[in-house]
């Protein structure tokens, strides 16, 4: 090895140890600028770490204080859940309930249907329905307060120039007087019509139309053969006119409805259509109008008796005041008795010889009445001339 490549040798062998601590030298300070990079990183994240915790630690303060101040809140909110809870359970039960009676109502519906249908049934038969008008009337004539063969007869025959006839009632009246009353109904046609909703339209509406009109006509028919029977004529003392007795409100309102004029034309034929309520007011007045004439009979006796008491009255007076003059003179003629025995018997008697005069003396005479009768001064026992009524027989 030459000298020029020693030396090469040892120049690269400096440079390379001069290159490596040159080396070395920036990788500690880098290292060192690395270091203080993540002490600065670490005091930052301390830094954030802390105020982190300051405001993780102010946050549990604050949460803490909602807290507290929910409090009263959230037992009202328990206490309003389980309300809700009980109010559930409540309906449910209600709803249970409810759906109980929905299935009752509609049993008892369903039986309802079947009791009108065979109801309706019934009523249309003449009979049935004859029956029914008469029980409907009886029942109002007895509520209005008026007795059975006393105020009203039932199915009561009477004849006229129209021939026999028998209305279902005769209302008697003060005075003698009586009302006519038929219970009796065209229903057919109502029944009928009353089986269609009044909401139907088209065919239903139409046919239900006519029904009302057919029940209009039968009502109208049947007023024709109450003013032919002319019950009137074959009552004394009657009003001339008969009562039409509907027994039912719904029937009388639907066929004024239909024909308005349908009134008037029974009150022209001297027949007064009545339904319940109107009848039972006027049976109610007839009652009314029987308890003044039983007050006013009652009055008339009163005085009659009133009368017939005062004139004994009189009677009896009279006989009182004959008693007093009689007992007047039964104490003059006691008196006179007792004065003609001490004035002449006694002393006549003293005269006799042998008679002891001490004995005579002592014996006692008879006292002397003094005392008089009372006499009447009542006005209803004297005359109108003040002196005491005459004795009269009773």
């Amino acid at each position: 090895m030459d000298v020029l490549t020693v030396v090469l040798v040892v120049v690269a062998l400096a440079a390379g140890g001069a290159i490596g601590w040159f080396a070395r030298s920036s990788r500690v300070a880098a290292a060192e600028a690395e270091a203080a990079g993540l002490r600065d990183a670490l005091d930052r994240q301390e830094s954030y770490a802390s105020s982190e915790r300051a405001a993780a630690a102010q946050r549990d303060s604050r949460e803490n204080a909602v807290v507290t101040a929910l409090a009263p809140v959230q037992e009202s909110l328990l206490r309003v859940q389980m309300r809700v809870d009980q109010m559930e359970r409540e309906r449910q039960m209600q709803f249970g309930q409810v759906a109980e009676q929905l299935r009752g109502a509609r049993v008892a519906d369903e039986q309802l249907r079947q009791t009108t249908e065979s109801l309706a049934g019934a009523l249309r038969s003449n009979q049935t329905r004859g029956v029914w008008g008469e029980a409907q009337l009886r029942r109002i004539v007895e509520s209005a307060g008026l007795l059975a063969r006393v105020d009203f007869d039932v199915q009561a025959s009477i004849s006229s120039d129209a021939g026999a006839g028998r209305p279902d009632m005769l209302v008697r009246l003060p005075g003698g007087a009586s009302i006519a009353v038929d219970a009796k109904a065209p229903l057919d046609a109502f029944l009928d019509a009353s089986a269609i909703p009044e909401t139907a339209t088209g065919d239903d509406a139409a046919r239900r139309d006519d029904l009302m009109q057919r029940h209009v006509k039968a009502v109208r028919a049947h007023v024709d053969t109450l003013a032919r029977k002319a019950y009137w004529a074959g009552v004394d003392t009657s009003p001339e006119f008969v009562i039409c007795f509907i027994p039912s409100e719904s029937v009388l309102s639907a066929a004024l409805a239909e024909d308005p004029a349908l009134m008037e034309y029974a009150f022209g034929k001297r027949v007064a259509l009545a339904s319940p309520v109107n009848l039972w007011a006027v049976l109610k007045t007839v009652s009314y109008a029987w308890s003044q004439q039983q007050v006013s009979d009652e009055a008339k006796t009163l005085l009659q008796l009133g009368t017939q008491l005062y004139d004994r009255l009189g009677s009896l007076a009279g006989h009182t005041d004959a008693m007093r003059r009689a007992i007047e003179r039964t104490v003059d003629a006691y008196n006179g008795l007792v004065g003609s025995l001490e004035s002449r018997v006694l002393v006549t008697a003293r005269r006799f010889p042998g008679i002891d005069d001490t004995k005579l003396d002592a014996a006692q005479a008879p006292a002397l009445i003094e005392k008089q009768p009372r006499r009447t001064t009542a006005p209803e026992l004297l005359s109108p001339e003040g002196a005491v009524l005459s004795p009269e027989s009773d």
